[in-house]
């Protein structure tokens, strides 16, 4: 596996002989003071470029960072429309284990992208002008506070979404109900975002898909959270929906009483009703009450 030093030469040194690319910056977990390193990491890398087409162009231009198990563009998959406005990303896992997400950016955009991000860090700058940029900080992406109307919307999907999850159980529709399993547990993972955040006073990022949450939460808080995730038979499915509606209104109410927020008693004891009702109801029911 090639080195830091290794890979960032290789980054360097192959825009300083390419006449296209004016700037290199880094951003993401390797400029992150608060994230430790280890063998997974990327390497963020943008490279601000004149004509950006004649790289698209050239599929094979990419091969100087070595030989790849696997690369992806997301912007010319037909399965996913364009979405970057005119950048373009290469993202590329090489056989020694290194990855580099490379994204291209336009040249005119170089004021922008400075300033977009607040892990960013220039490496070569052939043009010179740079502005003075703070020391990078995970900042941006801390956990925000939530206002009354986000959090009465964090319910709502909860309970809502909830009852489909039933009804796939009952119907024996399993992966149906393991798509909405999905929606309601994303909205529990927010309540746990907003919880950490009162706990550390929104000082702190709990990372990507809430990858450092297991830091900041109770031992029984996480074992109760992991059994949300069920395996294939119904039996813990329907065990995994109580354990989550039970988690769910814990944190809800400990955060609702923090920010002085109205949390829907009523509505989420007559949820709860439903939900016990279905998995109570015969498999051939021609009624739900």
């Amino acid at each position: 596996m090639r080195s830091k030093q290794e890979m960032m030469e290789l980054i360097v040194n192959v825009a300083k002989e390419d006449s296209r690319i004016r700037t290199v910056g880094m951003n993401g977990s390797r400029v992150n003071p608060n994230v430790p390193s280890d063998l997974f990491q990327d390497y963020d890398i943008v490279y601000l470029v004149t004509d950006i087409d004649s790289f698209i162009d050239d599929p094979n231009w990419i091969d100087v960072f070595g030989d790849r198990i696997i690369m992806q563009t997301p912007e010319d998959m037909t399965m996913f429309p364009p979405e970057l406005g005119g950048r373009f990303p290469y993202l590329m896992l090489f056989k020694d284990g290194n990855r580099i997400d490379l994204m291209l950016v336009p040249v005119e955009e170089k004021e922008k992208y400075y300033h977009e991000d607040g892990l960013t860090v220039v490496l070569f700058d052939k043009d010179g002008g740079l502005p003075t940029l703070p020391p990078p900080s995970d900042e941006g992406y801390w956990v925000k506070k939530p206002s009354d109307l986000l959090f009465a919307d964090c319910c709502k999907e909860f309970w809502w979404v909830s009852t489909y999850v039933v009804k796939g159980l009952w119907r024996e529709e399993i992966l149906y109900a393991f798509d909405h399993m999905t929606i309601i547990r994303t909205m529990l993972l927010k309540m746990l975002e907003w919880k950490v955040g009162v706990e550390t006073e929104f000082s702190l990022s709990i990372g990507k898909s809430g990858k450092y949450l297991k830091r900041y939460v109770d031992n029984q808080t996480w074992a109760q959270l992991l059994k949300t995730f069920p395996s294939g038979s119904y039996e813990q499915a329907w065990h995994a929906v109580f354990t989550m509606t039970a988690l769910f209104e814990e944190v809800a109410i400990e955060v609702a009483e923090h920010f002085g927020f109205s949390y829907p008693f009523e509505e989420a004891q007559y949820v709860k009703a439903y939900l016990k009702h279905v998995q109570q109801l015969r498999p051939n029911a021609s009624d739900i009450y």
